[in-house]
């Protein structure tokens, strides 16, 4: 079951995915965190906890239902003509629907955070929250709309890895769970930390139309077209992973290069 984990792409699959999950989960903990926030305070925790452990098995359940779509391989349809020839399956417009979509949602969210930042919980914190339930309610259609560009990731991750059918889903699911057990250990820390390092999630954020344009390759080439008697090729996710890694290394330096600045103006106040 877990031969997949001989492979150092799975590895490398897992952890940057995990990652992703993780930066890309804050906004979905901040919204559980004001829906949660209207209930009485004993409820609060409960209400969070409750909806996080509820959000995973959505996304779960999700991921399951994704991944047997991918696998209807097989063309139901044919465009051949004199300039383009493709084969079209569920899989390959999953997969090009879901970069279009990753696409459209990594700029709008870019564009809210820079231009509008703190919208959305606007909004949320607006919404009356009356009972229990409907706070469970409120977080799992709350999640719902963020897992659906986290499972589009993780399909971009992961997708072709593995010789059998189900490796690429045991890596997802991995992947999921270890996000939510460590957004519910760390939640609190990981919002400071990105609410102190914002760059973090935008980065992240750009990290997804990276993954959608692979998405909208990847449906090109297992459709087999092609134009003007040129096959369309598949993006080798090695790229994506050094792209990933290298951003980060950058990032982390200009982290660095901030703290230090910042620590000499400090000394230099009090001298």
């Amino acid at each position: 079951m877990f031969e997949i984990f001989a492979s150092t792409d799975a590895w490398v699959a897992l952890i940057t995915l995990t990652f992703l999950e993780i930066v890309l989960g804050i906004d979905n903990i901040v919204f559980i965190s004001i829906a949660a926030s209207k209930l009485p305070a004993k409820d609060q925790k409960k209400a969070t906890n409750w909806g996080l452990a509820l959000a995973m098995i959505q996304r779960i359940l999700l991921l399951i239902g994704v991944s047997y779509l991918i696998a209807l391989q097989e063309p139901f349809y044919t465009i051949d003509n004199s300039w383009i020839t493709v084969g079209l399956s569920w899989q390959s417009l999953i997969l090009f629907f879901g970069g279009l979509f990753l696409l459209y949602k990594s700029t709008s969210e870019i564009h809210e955070k820079v231009d509008i930042p703190k919208h959305g919980e606007t909004k949320l914190s607006q919404k009356k929250i009356t009972s229990f339930s409907k706070a469970l309610l409120q977080i799992l259609l709350i999640d719902f709309i963020f897992s659906i560009d986290s499972i589009l990731t993780a399909i971009g991750m992961t997708n072709g890895l593995g010789e059998k059918p189900n490796d690429a889903l045991i890596i997802m699911i991995i992947a999921v769970v270890i996000s939510i057990l460590i957004m519910l250990i760390f939640a609190n820390a990981i919002r400071e930390f990105i609410n102190k390092h914002p760059s973090m999630q935008l980065l992240a954020l750009s990290f997804l139309i990276l993954i959608g344009f692979m998405l909208i390759t990847e449906a090109a080439h297992l459709s087999h077209t092609v134009i003007f008697g040129q096959e369309i090729g598949a993006i080798p996710k090695g790229y994506l992973y050094f792209a990933i890694a290298f951003s980060l290394f950058i990032e982390f330096l200009n982290m660095r290069l901030k703290k230090k600045i910042n620590y000499v103006k400090d000394d230099n106040k009090t001298a």
